[in-house]
C-alpha cells in the first residue's frame, strides 16, 4: 500500500539545537493572544477540524496521527488566511497613527471608520498563492489598495482568486525569491507597504504579525488535545509557519513540547541546508516543486532564530511522494475521514509514512508504537483544476 514512500528517498539531518529564548522573544505570548482576540471576532471564524487518522496510525504502528485541516479556513483554503490579513490590519493601524496621527483600534478599522484614509494606502507582497490571497482578502476587508507579485509558475487559477478580492496581480519572470525582491523594490520606489511572511534586515514587524496570526491555529490545536503530541512535522518554506507553531507549542507545553521535525521539498530545501551548515543558507530554485507553497529558496532570518533553537530534525522529500499522499487522504483507509488536501499540505504526512516503515529511521527520530504525531494540513484544493488532475491521475 505504501510502496511509493521509500525512506531512502528522504534526506535527513539531525540538528544540535542552540539554546535560548527565541520562542518567547521573537513572538511574545501577548502577541499570540492579541492576534487570537482579533481574528476570532472576524465574520466567518470557526475553528478548523483536527482529525484523528486512526486507521492510518494503526497501519503504521503509531498510537495516533492528528491532522489539522486548514482547507476550510475563512473560505480561503489555507492557514495563510490567518497571517496576511492580520498583518495587513496591523500595518494599517500603525500607518494611520504615523501618517495621520490617528489612534486606531482594530474594531474601528474593521468597521470602516477610517476608510477615507485606508484607501490612500497600498499594501504589496509576493506570493506563491496562499499568502497573496489572504493579503488581498485582508486589504479588501480593511479598505486598502493591494498589489500582489507572482512568479511565472503560479497558476492562473490562484491569480484569479487574488483578483477576485480586488488585488492587482502582477506576474514576473523568475521564481518566488525574484518576486520578493521585485515587490520590495517597487514598494520602496512608490511608497507602498510590504506585507511579507519572510523577514530581512530592518524588516521584522510584519512577518512577526503574520506568525502571530498563525497562532490562532495552534491555539485551537492545544485546546483540543489533552496532552502534547510526541512529534510535530512542519512544512518548511521560508519557515514562518514552522516557527510560529513550534514557538506557540513551547509557550504552551514547555519542556513537554513535541519533538519538531521540519519537512521540505528536495527542490527547495533552504532550511535543511541551513541546518546542515548551522547558518542561514539560501538555495537556488533550479526547478519548481509540485509543493508550490514551499518553493522558497531563501529562509526568513526571523523564523530561523526560532527554528535553530526548537527543531531537532530537518528532512527534504521528493515530489514523487506528494500525489500518493493526497490520494490517500481523498480516499482513506479504514474509517478515517476523507480530506481534501493540497500539494503543500501533505509534506508531513508523506514523510511520516516513509519514516514509519523504516525501523532504523523510526528509532533515530524516537518514533515507536506509543508515538502521537501532529501534522499541519496547511491547505485544501487552492488550485481546484490541479487538485482534480492529481487525484484522478
Amino acid at each position: 500500500m505504501f510502496d511509493i514512500f521509500s525512506s531512502a528517498a528522504i534526506q535527513h539531518t539531525s540538528y544540535n539545537r542552540h539554546t535560548g529564548e527565541a520562542f518567547n522573544n521573537v513572538i511574545a505570548p501577548q502577541s499570540f493572544a492579541d492576534a487570537s482576540s482579533e481574528i476570532m471576532t472576524w465574520d466567518g471564524y470557526v475553528p478548523t477540524p483536527l482529525y484523528r487518522l486512526e486507521s492510518l496510525a494503526q497501519s503504521l504502528n503509531l498510537q495516533n496521527i492528528f491532522y489539522k485541516d486548514e482547507g476550510p479556513r475563512f473560505g480561503l483554503g489555507s492557514f495563510k488566511a490567518l497571517g496576511g490579513a492580520y498583518a495587513a490590519a496591523k500595518i494599517l493601524q500603525r500607518e494611520l497613527k504615523n501618517k495621520f496621527n490617528e489612534q486606531v483600534s482594530l474594531p474601528d478599522l474593521r468597521a470602516g471608520k477610517y476608510a477615507s484614509l485606508t484607501n490612500t494606502i497600498t499594501l504589496v507582497s509576493a506570493t506563491d498563492g496562499n499568502h497573496g490571497r489572504s493579503l488581498a482578502w485582508g486589504a479588501q476587508k480593511f479598505g486598502a489598495d493591494c498589489k500582489i507579485y507572482i512568479h511565472a509558475e503560479v497558476s492562473e487559477e490562484r491569480a484569479k482568486a487574488m483578483r477576485s478580492y480586488g488585488a492587482d496581480v502582477i506576474r514576473i519572470d523568475g521564481d518566488y525569491d525574484d518576486s520578493v525582491r521585485i515587490a520590495k523594490t517597487n514598494a520602496e520606489e512608490n511608497g507602498w507597504f510590504v506585507v511579507s511572511d519572510t523577514s530581512w534586515e530592518n524588516y521584522t514587524q510584519p512577518p512577526t504579525d503574520v506568525m502571530a496570526g498563525y497562532g490562532v491555529m495552534t491555539n485551537e490545536i492545544t485546546q483540543e488535545l489533552s496532552q502534547p503530541p510526541s512529534h510535530v512535522l512542519l512544512q518548511g518554506g521560508v519557515g514562518g509557519l514552522a516557527a510560529s507553531v513550534c514557538a506557540a507549542l513551547r509557550q504552551k507545553w514547555g519542556k513537554d513540547s513535541p519533538r519538531v521535525i521540519i519537512v521540505e521539498p528536495e527542490l527547495a530545501n533552504c532550511l535543511y541546508k541551513s541546518a546542515r551548515k548551522d547558518t542561514l543558507t539560501s538555495v537556488h530554485i533550479a526547478e519548481e516543486t509540485i509543493m508550490a507553497g514551499l518553493s522558497c529558496g531563501e529562509p526568513s532570518p526571523l523564523a530561523w532564530n526560532i527554528l535553530r533553537e526548537e527543531a531537532s530534525d530537518f528532512l527534504s522529500i521528493p515530489d514523487i511522494f506528494i500525489a500518493p499522499a493526497m490520494k490517500l487522504l481523498a480516499k482513506p483507509i479504514g474509517n478515517d475521514p476523507a480530506i481534501v488536501a493540497g500539494e503543500s499540505a501533505v509534506a508531513g504526512l508523506a514523510a511520516i509514512i516513509a519514516i514509519s516503515q523504516d525501523e532504523i529511521f523510526r528509532k533515530s527520530l524516537g518514533i515507536n508504537t506509543t508515538s502521537q504525531i501532529l501534522l499541519i494540513g496547511s491547505e485544501g484544493a487552492t488550485d481546484k483544476a490541479l487538485y482534480d488532475k492529481i487525484i484522478s491521475g
